[in-house]
């Protein structure tokens, strides 16, 4: 079933459902006035004809004047009122009847304890003075002198016409209701057609959007759930384009990266194999075979990089290393790494300097530490010529902070965004020879700060150099975010 038509059946239920409640109260309020009216109003009656008894009683009994009871009677029909009279001897002595009309014993004992007796309706009760026709209702009402019983009188009328406002508060119900769902049917249907028409327009956003297309976005006024569930769709949709755009990007830069991996690969292997095929055919002179393997084990060392780099990330990102954390002093492998560095930054016409205390205390992974500090160092070599590299360290509280400055190209902000996505080269065009042939390098380095438990950022500027700095805690204060991130 549609939604409108659900909404449409729910209003229709909640309003039969408290009509009939309402309808129903009134109905059985209006019904039991009715009967309570009716039988004030014979009790009236009797107890005044009863005051007559008593007053015209001899001997004890009921004494009334035939001729006066029969134009009471006259009275008493033209307000659809019946009499009856009975004396203490349980005999019916007004109107007359050959046959002996007497009340149940039961009603009879009760009657002479001095209680009165109230009959909505002769049929359905056990009758005290047999069938009738029709169904009456009435008072059966004891006459006492003292506590001596001397006559009863049974006052009534007919249930239909008792009940006739009853009936006319069913008909007028009725009518009611008719009208009720009528306007409910168009009211509902209105505020159904309002509600499915957003729903709808989620639908067909939602279908747009599985169809690829992240430029959709819903107006909504925030009233009610419903516009909270387009708000939401909103952000859902700017986050999934957001997504997008870093899938397409990564994309594009893996591809990137495999025609400059192919690029790079085939250079090597092109060198090689000339070399081999020289060497095969003797085509090489004898003088000039030593440089030549040279040149084959440094093109042969540069692609197990290439494919060692690629696969050390993937075993990084993916929490397959186990790091064995230790305390160290930083300051010797910074050093280290200044001295074994230098015939890379020569290259270069680069200078690097170490700056720090006398020891740097260090929780980390020791391999991995110098791993880090290699590619940072690296990096600020590739973009950076004819300047100077600085590497410095200090302690934090709880921590100890480490950056690699250049004062090389510099990135702009967009660049800075991804410098830590795979794949990703800030200028392709400055990679030299033993550095950054992959555009894993930094990758690698935020992979491994993460699972360090310390982070990572850069600041950046065209022209103004870049400054790497990673921040690694001590132990017990490692603060672990998801690889995600």
């Amino acid at each position: 079933m549609k939604l409108i038509y659900q909404n449409m059946l729910g209003f229709l239920l909640i309003i039969v459902t408290t009509i009939s409640i309402i309808g129903y109260s009134e109905i059985g309020y209006a019904r039991n006035q009715a009967y309570m009216q009716n039988y004030q109003r014979m009790e009236s009656y009797a107890n005044s004809l009863g005051e007559l008894a008593e007053t015209d009683g001899k001997n004890g009994t009921a004494l009334l004047n035939d001729n006066f009871l029969n134009q009471l009677e006259f009275v008493l029909r033209g307000d659809d009122v019946h009499l009856r009279i009975f004396d203490d001897k349980n005999t019916q002595i007004y109107p007359r009847v050959n046959a002996k009309v007497q009340l149940s014993d039961k009603i009879f004992s009760t009657l002479q304890n001095g209680q009165e007796i109230r009959i909505q309706n002769n049929h359905t009760e056990n009758s005290p003075i047999g069938s009738t026709k029709d169904a009456y209702t009435g008072v059966l009402v004891p006459w006492m002198n003292g506590k001596n019983l001397v006559g009863i009188a049974w006052i009534s009328s007919r249930v239909k016409h008792v009940e006739r406002p009853i009936y006319m508060a069913k008909r007028n119900l009725l009518r009611a209701l008719l009208i009720t769902v009528a306007v409910g049917l168009i009211l509902s249907f209105i505020i159904s057609y309002y509600s499915t028409k957003r729903i709808k327009r989620l639908s067909r956003a939602t279908q747009k959007v599985a169809s690829g297309n992240f430029n959709v976005q819903i107006a909504h006024k925030d009233s009610d759930e419903i516009d909270q569930l387009a708000e939401n769709f909103n952000k859902m949709v700017k986050a999934l384009k957001q997504s997008n755009e870093e899938v397409k990007a990564q994309e594009k830069r893996r591809d990137q990266f495999m025609a400059d991996a192919a690029h790079e690969m085939r250079t090597p292997l092109t060198t090689i194999n000339g070399i081999l095929e020289g060497l095969q055919y003797d085509a090489i002179p004898e003088e000039s075979k030593p440089k030549s393997i040279d040149l084959m084990q440094r093109e042969t060392k540069r692609l197990i990089r290439l494919v060692n780099e690629n696969l050390d990330y993937e075993k990084i990102r993916n929490n397959q290393i186990m790091l064995i954390k230790t305390d160290f002093d930083a300051m010797p492998i910074l050093h280290d790494l200044k001295s074994q560095l230098k015939q890379n930054a020569q290259k270069a016409k680069d200078e690097i300097s170490v700056a720090g205390p006398e020891k740097l205390p260090i929780y980390a992974d020791r391999d991995r530490f110098t791993q880090v500090m290699v590619n940072l160092v690296q990096n600020a070599i590739q973009f950076t010529h004819d300047g100077h590299i600085q590497i410095s360290g200090k302690r934090l509280e709880h921590a100890s902070e480490i950056s690699v400055k250049d004062d090389g190209i510099g990135m702009s902000k967009d660049q800075t965004k991804f410098i830590f996505e795979r794949f990703f080269k800030a200028d392709p065009s400055r990679a030299r020879m033993g550095t950054g042939e992959s555009g894993l390098g930094l990758a690698i380095v935020s992979s491994l700060i993460k699972q360090h438990g310390g982070k990572v950022k850069v600041a950046s500027a065209p022209g103004k150099g870049s400054t790497f700095t990673v921040i690694f805690y001590d132990k017990g204060y490692e603060q672990f975010i998801s690889k995600d991130e």
